[in-house]
């Protein structure tokens, strides 16, 4: 496709050679003018937009909702020229803004119209309030330049991107002191009373009092110092939380709102699991964004803007079959591991509840709850925790509907396999089960 200063430059010269072969004196003088004003308009073009360099910062990169982001963008003109006009654009993501609230608010202008002198810069500056918990990608800059006379204009995609993270809200349990409460299951594990003397998890160094039938005698041989063997429990602490994030799952009409509460309620219930100093996981067959980023990365297309726009914004689709998973584990560490994972989750095309059981169940440990988060309940989902519960697993559920009816209709199915149901309607229900929880 021929551009507008490529017609022009055929046209010119076309009537330069009219001119010519007439002997028209002042037309020709005049295309000899536009023709010479032409190709320098494109040189000093080419020349502006190769010196156009820039650099985004951002105070903080992980953010937890309600949060305010600084975000301040520099571009500077190393060219000996001054630049007449220059477009600068800040891209960040359609779905970021596209909701009411947006999930990112704009404060300040992120594109502007500028004239950068030479050896000067232009700042951009503008905020973000995080309105909801994701994984956003800010950036890259698209710059645009060119001739006075809007005949030739060029673009380019400067400054890598930076990505926030927004972490999800967390309904704390207020008043309550989970330190002192039942762990979500069925008995209390303070001291590790309850073993299973048939299951050795480990071999540790022999402690006073330790009974001889304790006594790992091979690893006592081998090092000369007395090892006890360490037994794993026999009964249930702790959680694994079973996320449901298959796109087929949430209305688009819906969307955020619940996808965003049940993600808040996943992150609500590993909370007081931590504080209680329980073991706790996390299984989703929803994508992770960084994971998507890393495989796709982000290219750029110069040649016109919607293309730099297009190239340079993130894909909105990803059907990797790939589970996310944080291993049911205690520590300090692992509220911080699973508020990642949560911050960065997005609904997927790929796996749906059975599948996702059928690739996990084999690293879902026995000894913890498992509360399985759902949107809908179809009937082969109800199928499949049956048969969890059925092979000693201690299951449970929390069903994401905003209607008691529709709560009712879903939580037939598994009550009729033995599983215990609980309705997550809104935000206010989150601190009400998790209370439930850690009192049983």
């Amino acid at each position: 496709m021929i551009g507008l200063w490529m017609k022009w430059f055929f046209g010119a010269v076309l009537l330069l050679l009219m001119a010519i072969a007439f002997q028209l004196e002042l037309l020709a003088y005049a295309m000899y003018a536009l023709i010479a004003v032409m190709v320098l308009s494109r040189g000093f073009a080419q020349s502006w937009i190769r010196h156009l360099s820039a650099e985004r910062e951002c105070n903080q990169l992980t953010a937890q909702v309600g949060e305010r982001v600084t975000v301040v963008v520099k571009v500077r003109n190393s060219g000996r020229l001054p630049i007449p006009w220059v477009l600068l654009e800040d891209l960040l993501p359609r779905n970021a803004l596209k909701h009411d609230p947006p999930s990112l608010a704009l404060t300040g202008q992120r594109m502007k119209l500028a004239m950068i002198r030479a050896g000067k810069q232009h700042t951009v500056l503008y905020q973000l309030m995080c309105n909801r918990r994701g994984y956003y990608q800010l950036g890259p800059l698209v710059l645009e330049t060119g001739d006075l006379f809007g005949l030739h204009r060029r673009w380019r995609v400067a400054s890598a991107p930076h990505f926030l993270m927004v972490y999800p809200r967390v309904v704390k349990l207020d008043g309550y002191d989970l330190a002192s409460r039942r762990p979500i299951g069925e008995v209390r594990m303070s001291y590790r009373l309850y073993e299973d003397p048939t299951r050795i998890a480990g071999v540790r160094q022999y402690h006073s009092g330790d009974p001889l039938n304790r006594v790992h005698w091979r690893s006592t041989a081998r090092t000369g110092i007395l090892h006890s063997k360490v037994y794993e429990p026999s009964t249930v602490s702790g959680a694994t939380l079973l996320l449901d994030f298959h796109r087929a799952s949430y209305d688009v009409a819906n969307e955020p709102v619940r996808s965003d509460l049940i993600v808040t309620a996943a992150a609500s219930i590993a909370n007081a699991v931590v504080e209680m100093g329980q073991q706790v996981g996390l299984v989703t067959n929803g994508r992770d964004a960084v994971d998507r980023i890393r495989s796709e990365g982000w290219d750029y297309d110069h040649r016109t803007r919607e293309a730099a726009r297009e190239a340079a914004t993130m894909e909105d689709r990803n059907d990797r079959l790939q589970p996310l998973i944080v291993p049911t584990a205690r520590g300090p560490e692992q509220m911080q591991r699973i508020l990642e994972v949560l911050a960065r989750v997005e609904l997927t095309d790929g796996l749906d509840m059975l599948e996702l059981l059928a690739e996990t169940t084999d690293r879902i440990p026995r000894d913890a709850t498992v509360i399985a988060l759902l949107r809908r309940v179809a009937p082969s989902t109800a199928i499949a925790l049956g048969s969890l519960k059925q092979q000693g697993y201690a299951v449970s559920a929390m069903i994401n509907v905003h209607e008691v009816d529709e709560f009712a209709s879903a939580s037939g199915a598994l009550m009729a396999q033995g599983i215990e149901t609980h309705h997550l309607g809104d935000e206010e229900a989150i601190a009400r089960i998790c209370r439930r929880y850690v009192l049983r």
